[in-house]
């Protein structure tokens, strides 16, 4: 009977329910677009390109390990637990080249065809979208296969092959002359052939072939290779010469992969892509659930609110609360799956679209394909369904308990205090929201403060739409003299403020989310970018710094710098990343030579006197969470996975502006993809102008193609160009979200006014006119809004403060006042026609025939 009558009522109902279907629709969405990056992150494929003919791939492992013992109990009794770990290296483990005598010597192996891949950028014009380009000896072109298609293979150290692709890009051809920057120095080649495979061009890289004495040179990485390609003997199963090789290299540190394995290995970012999008994804999925639940339970609510006279009627006529219930949760359910099994279909264009803005930004690769499985969806349609059922179940509690006469004497008027559940659990979400605040400015790093920021937000939202009646009603009680001034409809504005302030803060709470939620992800990147830019600002006393437009900035650029008169220091900066223990640390490489004349990192511990070979100088974040001081080893892994001990040197203050570690240039160079400095700090002695100083050194770089000379304040502001990208990043991730919440503020504050018919056509009758009527809405959307912004500033002013005592050190967040004014109008244009338009809709009836009408 239930059930009948919860068909019945959405079928008369329809437009009631509408709001709680769409809000439930988008968090559906929401959650299948999340759950497919999630499932993208942990099952995605890497397919591969450069070794499609090579079945079998032999490579060092890409790794860091760590293994944890663990003892439970004593004597007969006790049990050992171990945990092993893996994180993934920066940069590209290398082989030792005896492996592969190794695998050649494996029965079955046809042949075993060493690999060497290194940085090579051709330095011309050409057409479409960049790819990025890698060097190869040419007698590794059949792990592809590549063929010579015009001309012929390289035979000295002075030639070159192309694959077509770029060819036709750059508009080369056999005979034509290109300039390549590689590990080294430019160096200026001749095409001598087009190389093709059978398989079509390569669709995520470009591919140059050298002859092998000449791609040895360039990848400056003697007695090692990248990877070894293997090829079976005719009639042996890939697989099992994969296991007999890996039988054979048991106990090296070589990897053996077939299949799906060998992409991971040819594309190493798509590996530190899956673990972005596995943070990612769970972050905007857990945001987007917390999102989701508090604002389909205010929407219910509203509807619930909307249908007391209905459900007073029900308990009139002997319904019981346990029917009520009942009903109202089949309701619920009925509405959930609707929504659920078509957000989740519409989540999947979303996850598209989404991913492919990832892949545009740079933070996806291209190479990691997209997995759409089923599970994103099932688990949509589930969160759908209980979200529903449990905002209907607890929006519908306290209608379905109270009796039939208290039930027919609240559906005539608002309750004037609210539960006191409904006020104590939005104290307790008050507390828990200032002990996220405190948390926050305790963490130090930015992947644990990121999601405690986003949660403090949401939490503290949470207690806004709990103690949103109370809240109004203060905030009547100050705005009542300003509304006065509106004539009549401010007057009616400020009774319903105080009169309706639940139905009120329905339409408050998804305003304050919005305001809270746009600010924290717009200021939390300038919050922490600001905070950087002052340090690296402050610490870098050089005068001019070169910067790379191109793959980076050569050693002779930096020599020819050092040799030219009026400098009295270069210090070449390459960046990398490093881990101790399973921990990631931002690393970078100075040159030790005049390093305290161009770099001042503020040390508060040690020396840089004498900083060099075996040294290492780190901030005080990291020696605090290592427990370092100078004169302490400190034992961690290279970029590309090479295990070293340093000796702590210097402890400096400035490592949000300069990084956690500091290392000596040509140890962090040797155990890098790309050797080359990313820039260069220059100290000039004192002499001539800056315009003659910055004169000097364009002259003295002028033949090192990408080289910009730059003042220390152009270096700044292309810091911060870099830091918006960032930002740029951020918001893309939460956009969503923040389209959520403000489909939600919408669809709130349609419901809210659609309903008030009847309030409407007896202002009418009282002799209310309808541009007074409107003017009470405007009124009330004024109100409503500025209670909204009010609160959504103040929840993430605290936030970013915490974020930033805890970050910086000082409570110091950036609101950048233009940003902060488009969110302002922002709230404000959602609010404004979303009230008027449902109001307008309602005056077009005539007053009698809404007074007249049944129910």
């Amino acid at each position: 009977m239930m059930l009948r009558y919860a068909l019945q009522t959405l079928r008369y109902r329809k437009a009631g329910f509408l709001g709680a279907f769409v809000a439930l629709l988008c968090a559906a969405a929401l959650v299948t677009a999340c759950g497919t990056l999630l499932e993208t992150g942990l099952r995605g494929k890497i397919g591969t390109e450069r070794y499609a003919s090579a079945p079998v791939l032999v490579s060092a492992d890409q790794n860091v390990h760590e293994t944890t013992v663990k003892k439970k109990g004593e004597g007969e009794k006790a049990r050992t637990k171990t945990k092993h770990k893996a994180k993934p290296v920066a940069e590209r483990a290398w082989l030792p080249a005896a492996t592969v005598d190794a695998v050649r010597a494996v029965p079955g192996v046809e042949r075993a065809v060493p690999e060497l891949t290194f940085q090579a950028v051709p330095l011309v014009k050409a057409a479409g979208e960049p790819k990025p380009s890698y060097g190869h000896a040419w007698t590794s072109a059949e792990l592809t296969p590549f063929t010579i298609a015009e001309g012929r293979a390289p035979r000295s150290g002075g030639e070159v092959v192309l694959d077509r692709a770029l060819a036709a890009r750059a508009g080369l051809r056999p005979g034509s002359e290109l300039t390549v920057q590689s590990t080294g120095e430019p160096r200026t080649y001749q095409v001598t052939g087009i190389a093709t495979t059978p398989r079509g061009d390569l669709a995520q890289q470009s591919a140059l072939f050298f002859s092998d004495d000449e791609a040895r040179r360039l990848a400056a990485r003697d007695g090692q290779v990248s990877a070894i390609g293997v090829l079976p003997a005719p009639g042996v199963d890939a697989g099992e010469l994969a296991d007999r090789v890996a039988q054979a290299l048991k106990g090296t540190t070589a990897q053996v992969g077939t299949g799906d394995e060998r992409g991971p290995v040819e594309f190493l970012d798509a590996a530190d892509a899956r673990i972005k999008l596995v943070s990612m994804g769970g972050a905007m999925g857990g945001t987007s659930l917390l999102v989701a639940i508090l604002v389909v339970v205010g929407t219910f609510a509203l509807s619930v609110q909307q249908r007391h006279r209905e459900l007073a009627l029900l308990r009139a006529i002997a319904a019981t609360p346990g029917q009520l219930r009942r009903m109202i949760g089949r309701e619920a359910l009925l509405v959930g799956l609707a929504a659920g099994l078509t957000g989740a279909l519409a989540g999947l264009p979303l996850a598209a679209w989404l991913h492919g803005r990832f892949v545009d930004a740079g933070v996806v690769p291209v190479t990691l394909e997209r997995t759409a499985g089923i599970f994103p969806m099932c688990a949509a349609v589930a969160a759908s369904l209980l979200g529903a059922w449990a905002a209907a179940r607890i929006t519908g509690r306290r209608i379905a308990r109270i009796r039939p006469a208290e039930a027919l004497a609240e559906a005539a008027a608002e309750r004037r205090r609210p539960g006191w559940i409904r006020t104590v659990a939005g104290v307790l979400l008050l507390a828990g929201g200032a002990v996220l605040i405190v948390v926050l400015g305790s963490l130090r790093t930015e992947p644990a403060s990121t999601p405690v920021t986003f949660l403090a937000v949401v939490v503290l939202a949470g207690a806004v739409s709990l103690l949103g009646p109370l809240l109004v009603r203060g905030a009547a009680a100050l705005l009542a003299g300003p509304l006065r001034l509106a004539g009549p409809g401010g007057h009616l504005a400020t009774a319903n403020l105080r009169g309706n302030a639940t139905r009120m803060a329905s339409a408050v709470t998804p305003l304050a989310l919005l305001v809270g939620m746009t600010c924290t992800v717009l200021f939390i990147t300038p919050t922490l970018g600001n905070a950087a830019r002052a340090q690296a600002r402050d610490g870098i006393r050089a005068d001019w710094v070169l910067a790379a437009q191109g793959p980076g900035i050569t050693r002779e650029a930096a020599e020819r710098i050092r040799r030219t008169p009026g400098v009295s220091a270069a210090t070449e900066i390459v960046h990398t990343s490093v881990r101790v223990g399973l921990a990631k640390y931002a690393a970078q490489g100075v040159t030790p030579a005049g390093l305290t004349r161009t770099w001042d990192p503020e040390v508060t511990g040690g020396s840089l006197d004498g900083f060099g070979e075996g040294a290492v100088a780190v901030s005080e974040l990291a020696a605090d969470r290592l427990g370092l001081k100078p004169g302490s080893p400190l034992s961690l892994t290279l970029g590309d996975g090479t295990p070293v001990t340093l000796t702590v040197s210097a402890v400096y203050a400035r490592g949000l502006g300069f990084g956690d570690l500091t290392l000596p240039h040509g140890l962090v160079a040797a155990h890098a993809d790309n050797p080359l400095a990313s820039s260069v700090l220059v100290a000039a002695e004192p002499g001539p102008g800056p315009a003659a100083g910055r004169e000097r050194l364009a002259d003295a770089v002028r033949g090192f193609p990408g080289v910009r000379v730059l003042s220390a304040a152009e270096a700044d502001e292309a810091l911060a160009q870099r830091q918006d990208a960032g930002a740029e990043i951020n918001l893309l991730a939460m956009g969503l979200v923040l389209a959520f919440t403000a489909i939600a503020v919408v669809n709130t504050l349609a419901m809210s006014t659609a309903e008030r018919f009847r309030e409407f056509a007896m202002l009418r009758l009282a002799g209310a006119k309808r541009r007074q009527v409107l003017r009470m809405l405007r009124a009330e959307a004024l109100a409503v809004v500025l209670i909204g912004v009010v609160l959504g500033s103040g929840i993430a002013l605290a936030v970013l403060t915490a974020f930033s005592v805890g970050m910086t050190g000082v409570a110091a967040p950036a609101v950048l006042p233009v940003a902060y004014a488009v969110v302002v109008g922002a709230a404000g244009l959602l609010a404004l026609p979303a009230t008027s338009l449902p109001g307008r809709l309602a005056l077009r009836v005539a007053p009698v025939e809404v007074a007249t009408a049944k129910g």
